[in-house]
């Protein structure tokens, strides 16, 4: 019986999984497959390539740099999150993603796009290292609006939360039957509906199956909400999150923040610890 480890998006909320999996890597928790969705991909990588504290310790350091995250990018690359600095440069340069660990690592590595044509997900399994790992990172993890549509063998793909935002029916599907949920929201939040529908359809007036997609976005979050839950209930899935709203939003520059978000990441997993170690030797 296969486990896996299933993590949901939120950019800089993305810090509380962060710290959720530092724990889980520091005690040897082993997984046969981890998922991930826009941040949750680009942070869950660590996972196979063992790399715990490398996700706060970049983000900590490149908080304040303009290349990484910040309106001059925007204007200046298309992206907030400036694609050649953030998603090649650093892994390659700055703060080295393990690539010779990643391979020694028979975990399964999944993450989840949007295809901006079709509305619907995609996805890309990842068994080991090839270059082209950072392109389905950075189109992932490329939200609408303050992201470039990123290109991928004549694929054209977004932020992977659109279509799937937890995709653990995908991952049962795989044939992982428990599963770990990181969620980046607590318990009792249930996603809105879209607001300023008149000023995205505008920004996104090439891309109308994307837009339709976003606008139903909330009923397909709630729905696999009240899916994982149900999952819980019946012993196959164990969920982590928050216990309050996080304090921090989707980018943020304050290290401070960044930090509160991490930690308490930590303090979820540390205190599920015990029942995380027995749901994943139960199998």
């Amino acid at each position: 019986m296969k486990t896996g480890l299933v993590l949901e998006g939120g950019a800089l909320r993305g810090l509380f999984t962060a710290g959720v999996m530092d724990v889980l890597m520091e005690a040897g928790v082993q997984f046969d497959g981890v998922v991930g969705v826009s941040a949750g991909a680009c942070f869950g990588c660590n996972y196979k390539s063992n790399q715990p504290g490398r996700v706060l310790r970049y983000n900590l350091r490149y908080a304040h740099d303009p290349r990484y995250c910040s309106l001059w990018s925007l204007l200046t690359t298309g992206g907030i999150f400036g694609a050649r600095f953030a998603y090649y440069r650093l892994p390659r340069e700055l703060d080295v993603f393990d690539t010779a660990a990643f391979d020694r690592s028979p975990m399964q590595f999944h993450l989840v796009c949007t295809d901006v044509d079709t509305g619907e997900a995609v996805y890309r399994s990842f068994d080991h290292f090839t270059e082209d790992i950072y392109d389905w990172i950075l189109a992932s993890s490329s939200m609408p609006i303050v992201s470039r549509v990123v290109n991928i063998n004549g694929q054209r793909l977004l932020d992977g939360g659109i279509a799937d935002s937890i995709p653990l029916h995908y991952f049962q599907q795989q044939g992982f039957e428990r599963n770990i949920v990181v969620l980046t929201q607590p318990a009792n939040y249930q996603k809105q509906p879209l607001s300023h529908l008149r000023f995205i359809r505008r920004l996104l007036r090439p891309y109308p199956v994307l837009v339709e997609a976003w606008e139903r976005r909330h009923l397909m979050y709630n729905a696999e909400l009240q899916y994982i839950a149900e999952q819980a209930a019946a012993g196959n899935t164990l969920i982590i999150c928050p216990k309050q709203t996080l304090p921090i939003g989707h980018i943020s520059h304050s290290r401070s923040r960044m930090r509160a978000t991490y930690l308490l990441g930590r303090e979820a997993a540390t205190a599920l610890l015990p029942q995380i170690q027995a749901f994943i030797k139960s199998t």
